[in-house]
C-alpha cells in the first residue's frame, strides 16, 4: 500500500502499481486544485475515500483497483477527475466453469502457542465466550408471548443468578405457512436447530412453540445430541395451555428457572485460543475497508488460525466476483468445488428472483466510495488474510472443524450475522466505514471502523479505529495485532464491547428461499 504521508497536507492511498485510481485520505474530502506530494492535482473537489483518475483514462479503457479490473470507463476521465459510480460499466463476473483451482495455495502458517482466554467448557467439547440462557421458537406466533416472559426473567429471576450473563429470545419468522418439504427448506429449519446448539447457550437451550406450525420441536431439537442437553423438560406448547396467558407465562418462567440454575454453576476456565470461533462481517462498507480495516482483521485471522481457531468469513455476494483468489487458495480440490457449488446456488437464485449483483452495492456503499460489486468484493476478502481457504460452511449449516472457513451467507449483514452464530460463532467482528450500530444479542460483536472521522463521532460505538492506519499513526501489524489481544479479552469477559454495554441487539433474521404456502 502506497500512502502519501502527512496529516495535513492532501493524501490519497494507492493500494497497487496497476492501479489508475487512487483513494483521497483527508477528512471532509478535498477541493479543486489540491495537490499530492507526486503533483497529482484535482480538477474538481472530491469526497473523501472516493477515487480519482491518476491518468487520463479514456473510454472503453479499464479502470484498476487493488490492481484488478472494477470496471471499464462510459467516458473519458481526465486526470486529477472524480471517477464516480455512473461513469464505470460494470465487468462480467467470472466463470465458475474456468476458475483456476488449488494453484496458489500458501504453505502452512507457523503455529501460535501460548496464547489463552477464559471460557466456559461446554458438553460437547466446544466453549462458550458468555453464558447465556437461550429460549427458541418455532413458529412466530409465540413471539409476544415469549418477549413478555423473557423480560419478567430477566427482571424477576436473572437477579439471582449472578453466573448468567443473559436471557435471549431466538425469535424469527419461520414455521407456519411454509413449504416444510421443499427443495430449499433444510436451510432455515437447520439454521433454527443450529441456533439453539452456540456455544454460548451452554447446552441449555429451551424450546417454546405454539403447537399445530409446520415446524415442529422434534425438528428443533433431537435426540441424542451431546450440543443439547434434553434429561429435563425443555419444550413448552402454549395450545396446551388450560388457564391461558397467565399459565403460559408461568410455565415458560419455571421451565427457564430450573435451567438458569444449571448455568449459574459453570465457571469460566483457561482454554486455549483455539476454542475461539470467530466470525467476521462488515457492513456500512467504503472505499476505506479494503484498505483499513479488513487487512488489519485479515491479519488477526491469520494470527487466530496459526494459534488454532475457527475464523470464519462471508457474504457469497460480496466474494462471488472475487472468487479465484479463493479458489486458487483452497486447500484441497473438495474446498475449491465447494466454494464454486455455493457461488453457483447464488447465481441461479438471483436469476430465479430476476435480480443480479448489482443490486449490490447500497446507496451508503456508494456514498463511501464503492462504484459496484466488483470493487466492494475485492475490499471484502482482504478479511480472510493470507492462509490457505481449509473449508466452507453452507447456509445455516454447522462448521466441523478448526482452520480459515468460508461461511456462505447472503449478502445481508443480519442473515449474516444469524447465519455465522449458526455455525457456531462465539465471538463477532463488525466493520464498518459509513457507520452502524449493529449487535447480536447472542454473541458479543467488536465494532470496527475504517475511518479516524467516525471514531471520534461515533465514541461510545466504535471499539477499534482502524482509520489509524491510513493517517500512519498505526501500521497494519500492529492493529492486527490490537485486535487478537482484544478478541482474548473480549472472549474471556475481561471486556465489553460498546454494543454489548449498550445491549444493541439486532433481529435474527433467517435465510428462506423456499416458498411460502
Amino acid at each position: 500500500m502506497q500512502l502519501i504521508e502527512t496529516s495535513d497536507s492532501p493524501r490519497y492511498v494507492r493500494l497497487h502499481d496497476d492501479d489508475n485510481v487512487v483513494v483521497v485520505v483527508n477528512d471532509g474530502g478535498l477541493g479543486e486544485g489540491a495537490r499530492f506530494a507526486d503533483g497529482l492535482t484535482l480538477v474538481e473537489g472530491v469526497p473523501q475515500s472516493h477515487k480519482v483518475a491518476v491518468v487520463t483514462i479514456a473510454k472503453g479503457e479499464p479502470v484498476r483497483r487493488y490492481g484488478q479490473i472494477i470496471g471499464y470507463a462510459l467516458e473519458d476521465l481526465v486526470q486529477g477527475s472524480w471517477v464516480k459510480e455512473t461513469q464505470l460499466a460494470m465487468p462480467a463476473a467470472p466463470e465458475l466453469d474456468s476458475l483456476p483451482r488449488c494453484d496458489a495455495v500458501p504453505d502452512a502458517l507457523p503455529p501460535l502457542e501460548g496464547f489463552t482466554f477464559e471460557g466456559y467448557r461446554n458438553a460437547d467439547g466446544t466453549v462458550g465466550t458468555r453464558n447465556i440462557l437461550g429460549i427458541t421458537t418455532t413458529v412466530q406466533c409465540v413471539t409476544g408471548v415469549l418477549d413478555h416472559a423473557v423480560k419478567r426473567i430477566r427482571d424477576e429471576l436473572l437477579p439471582k443468578y449472578p453466573n448468567v450473563d443473559d436471557v435471549v429470545a431466538l425469535t424469527h419468522s419461520y414455521g407456519c405457512g411454509v413449504a416444510i418439504n421443499a427443495r430449499d427448506a433444510y436451510i432455515p429449519i437447520r439454521t433454527v436447530r443450529n441456533l439453539a446448539r452456540n456455544p454460548n447457550l451452554g447446552g441449555e437451550a429451551l424450546v417454546i412453540s405454539l403447537g399445530c406450525e409446520k415446524l415442529q420441536a422434534g425438528q428443533v431439537m433431537h435426540e441424542n445430541d451431546p450440543s443439547v442437553d434434553l434429561s429435563e423438560p425443555w419444550l413448552y406448547r402454549l395450545q396446551d395451555a388450560s388457564l391461558g396467558f397467565v399459565e403460559m407465562i408461568e410455565q415458560i418462567m419455571a421451565l427457564a428457572e430450573a435451567r438458569l440454575i444449571k448455568l449459574n454453576q459453570r465457571q469460566r476456565e483457561t482454554v486455549p485460543a483455539s476454542e475461539l470461533i470467530l466470525g467476521m462481517q462488515c457492513g456500512g462498507s467504503d472505499a476505506f475497508s479494503g484498505i483499513t480495516a479488513n487487512p488489519a482483521l485479515g491479519y488477526a485471522a491469520d494470527l487466530l488460525v496459526r494459534a488454532g481457531a475457527t475464523v470464519l468469513f462471508s457474504e457469497v455476494t460480496e466474494v462471488r466476483d472475487a472468487i479465484y483468489m479463493l479458489t486458487s487458495r483452497a486447500e484441497t480440490p473438495e474446498v475449491a468445488e465447494a466454494l464454486v457449488r455455493e457461488m453457483d446456488w447464488y447465481d441461479r437464485y438471483l436469476q430465479s428472483g430476476e435480480a443480479d449483483r448489482s443490486a449490490n452495492t447500497t446507496p451508503g456503499n456508494k456514498k463511501g466510495g464503492l462504484s459496484n460489486i466488483v470493487e466492494k468484493s475485492l475490499g471484502s476478502i482482504v478479511k480472510s488474510g493470507s492462509g490457505a481457504i481449509q473449508g466452507v460452511v453452507g447456509p445455516g449449516e454447522r462448521v466441523n472443524r478448526k482452520g480459515l472457513i468460508f461461511c456462505a451467507t447472503p449478502a445481508s449483514d443480519f442473515v449474516c450475522g444469524t447465519l455465522q452464530l449458526a455455525a457456531g460463532m462465539n465471538l463477532h467482528v463488525f466493520t464498518t466505514g459509513r457507520g452502524t450500530p449493529y449487535g447480536l444479542a447472542m454473541a458479543p460483536v467488536v465494532k470496527v471502523c475504517t475511518r479516524t472521522e467516525l471514531a471520534q463521532r461515533w465514541p461510545d460505538l466504535i471499539d477499534i479505529d482502524a482509520g489509524r492506519i491510513a493517517s500512519g499513526r498505526a501500521t497494519i501489524e500492529e492493529l492486527g495485532w490490537e485486535l487478537f489481544h482484544y478478541y482474548l479479552d473480549v472472549a474471556s469477559g475481561r471486556k465489553q464491547t460498546w454494543a454489548e454495554q449498550h445491549k444493541l441487539h439486532n433481529d435474527i433474521t433467517l435465510f428462506n428461499p423456499a416458498p411460502i404456502t
